[in-house]
Order: C-alpha cells, then sequence, then structure tokens
C-alpha cells in the first residue's frame, strides 16, 4: 500500500501552526451555530412535536460517541484534513479516496447552504432574493450568493491565525443570541400545554424524533466538532487541545441547541398547533421561524437583533467551513485521491489553489437544488458516512499499534467503537431511502471510475488495495435494502417496521464491523503509515 504523497509543503511551504485551544474550541462551536439553530428547531418540532427535545439529546450522544472516538485517533495524524488518511490507514487506497471524495463533497456544499439560509431570512425584510412562493434564489439573489461566497473565500487568504481571530469575535456573539433568545421566548412567551401537543401520533412521534436527528438538521448542526480535527495541522499543541475541543464543543453546542428547542417549542401560538398539530406548523414570517416569533410576541428589538444574526451566524459558519474544507482538500491531493495541482500553499501558509476550487464548484450548489432542509439531510449523512471510519480506523491501529502513544486513549474502546459504528449506520439511515439512493449512486460512480482507472493504467490496480475493500458492499447493499424493505416513514415499501429494522441493520453494522478489522491493511503496513505523522511506533513484542 503506497503511504501518502512527500507533497510540496515539505519541501517549501507548510501550514503555520498558530491555531490555539481557545480558537479550536469556538472554531467547532461557531461551525455549529450557524443556519442550523435558525432552522432546525422548526423542522424538528414539525416531525417530532415536543419530542424534538428527545432528538437533540439522542443526536448528542451520537455525535459525543463518535467525537470521543476522534479524541484518541485526531491527535495521532496531526496534519490538516486528519479524517482523508485515517480512512487509509488500515483501508488502503480506493477507500482512502472514495472517502476523501465524500468528505470533499459533504465539505463543500456547506458554505454555499448557509449563504442561502442567509438571504432565505433576508427575503423576510428584503424581498427578491428568492424567487415568488419558493425556497430558490432568483438571478438577483444567485448575484449576491455568489459575491457572499467570494468575500469567505478572499478572507480565508488570510493566515490561519487571523481566520481563527475573526470567527472567535463572531462565534462569542453566535453562542450568546441564541442563549439570549431562548430566556427572553421563556419569560415573555412560555405556553407549558404546547409540550402535551402531539405532531402526528405517539408511535409516529417516536419516530420522528429519530428521523429529525439525520433529517431535521440536528446532526448537522451538531457535526462542528470536526474542525479540531481538520485544523489539527495548524495547532500549536494538538495532542493536548485537539482531544478538548473535540469533547467540549460537542458540550457546549448541544447545551445551546436544547435551550433554543425548549424555547421553541413553549413560543409558538398554541392556535397554530390546535387543528393540524405541529406536524403542519405554519406561521406569518415561517421562513425566519425566531424572528417572527419574537415579533409576534411583541419582542420587536429582539426580532431586529435575529435578523442581524441570520446574518452572523450563518456567515460564521460559512467563513470556519470553507477553511477545513481547503484543508479536507489539500489532504486528498496529499494522499493521491485529487491532483497533485491541487496540493498548493503559498508562503503564508494558505491552500490557495484548493479555495480557488471551492469558490467554483460552490456556485454549482447555488443552483435549483432542495430545501435547507433536504440539502442538511444529504449532508448530515455523507458526513457520518465518512466519519464512520473513525470506529474501524480506532481498533484497525489499536491492533497493530497497541503500545503507540496517545495523548488521549478512549475507555472500553473495544465496546464503543463498535457501538459507534451502529449509532453511524442508523443516522445514515434515518435520513432516508432517497438520501440513501443519492449517497450510494454517487459512491459507486466514484468507484466505477477508480476500477476504470486501475484497468487502463498499468500497475494502478494492484496498488490500489482492492483487497481491503470488500466489506463495503455488503455494508452498502445490505444498507440500501434494508431501507428498501423498511418503514414508510423512511420511503420503504413497509415491509419491515421501524424499530426490526433497526435491529437489522445493528446486526449487519457489527457484522461489517469486524469482517473491515479482519481484512484490514497489514499490521506493518499500518505502522510505515503512522510514522510519517511523526508517531513514535514502538516494536511489536515477537
Amino acid at each position: 500500500m503506497p503511504v501518502s504523497r512527500k507533497s510540496d509543503t515539505s519541501q517549501k511551504n507548510a501550514l503555520k501552526r498558530e491555531g490555539g485551544l481557545v480558537g479550536l474550541i469556538l472554531a467547532c462551536v461557531g461551525a455549529s451555530i450557524g443556519s442550523g439553530w435558525l432552522f432546525g428547531p422548526l423542522f424538528t418540532a414539525q416531525m417530532a412535536g415536543p419530542l424534538a427535545i428527545g432528538s437533540w439529546i439522542l443526536g448528542a450522544a451520537a455525535i459525543l460517541l463518535l467525537a470521543l472516538v476522534f479524541a484518541e485517533l485526531a491527535p495521532m495524524i496531526p496534519r490538516a484534513g486528519a479524517v482523508v488518511h485515517l480512512a487509509h490507514v488500515g483501508n488502503g487506497p480506493i477507500v482512502g479516496h472514495m472517502w476523501s471524495w465524500i468528505l470533499f463533497l459533504s465539505y463543500a456544499s456547506i458554505a454555499p447552504l448557509e449563504v442561502t439560509a442567509v438571504l432565505t431570512y433576508a427575503n423576510n425584510y428584503y424581498p427578491g432574493l428568492l424567487q415568488p412562493h419558493t425556497d430558490l434564489l432568483s438571478s438577483f439573489g444567485f448575484l449576491i450568493a455568489v459575491i457572499m461566497l467570494g468575500l469567505f473565500v478572499v478572507t480565508n487568504f488570510m493566515v490561519i491565525g487571523w481566520v481563527l481571530k475573526v470567527n472567535n469575535a463572531a462565534t462569542w456573539w453566535k453562542i450568546g443570541i441564541p442563549l439570549l433568545t431562548a430566556v427572553m421566548l421563556i419569560v415573555v412567551a412560555w405556553h407549558p400545554g404546547n409540550f402535551h401537543v402531539r405532531a402526528h401520533n405517539t408511535l409516529t412521534d417516536v419516530h420522528g424524533m429519530f428521523i429529525a436527528i439525520a433529517s431535521g438538521g440536528v446532526i448537522f448542526s451538531l457535526l462542528g466538532f470536526r474542525h479540531a480535527i481538520d485544523l489539527a495541522g495548524e495547532s500549536k499543541n494538538p495532542k493536548r487541545d485537539v482531544p478538548i475541543a473535540v469533547v467540549g464543543s460537542v458540550l457546549i453546542a448541544s447545551a445551546v441547541y436544547i435551550a433554543v428547542q425548549v424555547a421553541f417549542l413553549g413560543a409558538v401560538n398554541p392556535a397554530d398547533i390546535a387543528k393540524d398539530g405541529w406536524v403542519h406548523l405554519h406561521f406569518e414570517g415561517v421562513n425566519g421561524p425566531f424572528a417572527a416569533l419574537a415579533a409576534a410576541v411583541g419582542i420587536g428589538w429582539l426580532a431586529t437583533l435575529l435578523y442581524v444574526d441570520a446574518f452572523i451566524s450563518p456567515a460564521g459558519t460559512g467563513l470556519i467551513y470553507t477553511t477545513t474544507a481547503a484543508r479536507v482538500t489539500l489532504a486528498t491531493a496529499e494522499t493521491g485521491a485529487a491532483p497533485r495541482w491541487l496540493n498548493k500553499i503559498n508562503r503564508h501558509g494558505v491552500p490557495w489553489v484548493t479555495l480557488i476550487l471551492l469558490f467554483f464548484v460552490g456556485i454549482i450548489f447555488f443552483l435549483p437544488f432542495p430545501s435547507w432542509q433536504k440539502m442538511v439531510g444529504y449532508i448530515a449523512s455523507m458526513t457520518v458516512l465518512s466519519y464512520s471510519i473513525g470506529p474501524i480506523a480506532l481498533i484497525q491501529i489499536r491492533k497493530a499499534m497497541p503500545n503507540l502513544e496517545r495523548s488521549f486513549r478512549l475507555w472500553g474502546a473495544p465496546v464503543l467503537a463498535p457501538i459507534a459504528f451502529v449509532v453511524s449506520t442508523w443516522i445514515v439511515y434515518w435520513s432516508g431511502l432517497r438520501t440513501l439512493n443519492f449517497i450510494f449512486i454517487t459512491l459507486f460512480v466514484l468507484l466505477a471510475i477508480y476500477a476504470l482507472t486501475g484497468i487502463f493504467r498499468k500497475g494502478r490496480w494492484a496498488e490500489m488495495g482492492w483487497q481491503y475493500m470488500w466489506w463495503i458492499f455488503p455494508y452498502f447493499i445490505g444498507m440500501w435494502a434494508i431501507s428498501w424493505i423498511g418503514p414508510k416513514d423512511l420511503g420503504g415499501l413497509g415491509y419491515l417496521a421501524f424499530f426490526p429494522s433497526m435491529g437489522a441493520l445493528a446486526v449487519l453494522a457489527l457484522s461489517v464491523f469486524y469482517l473491515a478489522i479482519r481484512e484490514s491493511v497489514a499490521d506493518k503496513t499500518m505502522r510505515v503509515y503512522m510514522r510519517q505523522f511523526g508517531n513514535k511506533v514502538p516494536p511489536v513484542a515477537p
């Protein structure tokens, strides 16, 4: 298995290690509190009613489980786009390449999505940014969106220390405004009776509580922890700072989201849910739900503040995702998954070529795509799928290098890692059959491209490591098949009920998890790979 390329960065310019612990934590929290807090509570309430609170609690627990896995893994590879390298370590180049592009697609779409969220809120007080009676951008809105995306890219041409300072300032605002909103709505417009109104019926609301985790914006909103991993290559002390930032940011963001969800549920006018429940919740200004609620209960100054925040929060998230997306793209070039010309860093430590690429790819996502809710389902599921490689990599590295120095060691990893893989599988499944169709078609197209490359380029087939990736086929095909015959709530045929389908998926995921461990890259090869990142790999006892 070839190890990652010696990049131009090792010879000329390199990413600057200018990020501190506070900067990493705020980067993660700032990425989490964007358009998710502005729209997520509305969609989760429509899916699950008062059980939406459970969606955020369960989502936070699932993300925290993944975060703990990466708290051990990330410091071992203090490199930009560490997840890309982790996919290579135990599973070979072909899996690493596929996972690289999954990550790229999920990251590249987020900044455009946040820009769209800004313009959706702004259309409430500046009509004309959206097409009439739709969520799609008008021609004028498209122009403004391109300009905003360009500003994110230009700002990222600053050295990472300055980018993090800009983000730090925005993040303190982004934490304060949601908490202020939650307190004001609870104090001024608290309707405890709302918590007894269902969205559909008791059983369906329970299903909705799980489905909202993937499709209501919950996971999308809580994935900000990954920025500590992606910026590890620019952290002053990654072995100490990355684990703290990963876990701490999940706890902070989760607390904020649970608070605003409780406030939203209690602040809705009971008359708006009296007839049809939460599922058909609609009120004037619903495209800017929190601002509309504040205005409706007479807190005009808060409504104005929220319209300002509807620019700052998504814009701040779009800025930091542009930063980390550039680093993930850089890692794809380092590992050979992308052309080498992407692996360019200027004398200020800025990956300028990847930033320009992200700008043009981002413009594509401004075209008439589905709504914010549908897009976050795609993004969250693709991202969780890409991060599901972490629990596998954790056990593979433990097996190959049991005595490797670790700044954080996950307690109970042999039990928690497979559980994390099962939970990741559930999250992807909860996004629904249509989303799975989109994801798996994309993956199999990528797989076909790599297969053709291996056939027509002499010697390429052997070095791609196809023998390490056969677990992918039963995993993807099995997940799709269970979804296809699964509950109608998720777009299936209804032959398999909701919880039995989750049980079947758990069996599938556990089987695939141990298959992937058994079919992993040779221990010796993994040790060679890990030495590249400065790890002191002790000899294995005979």
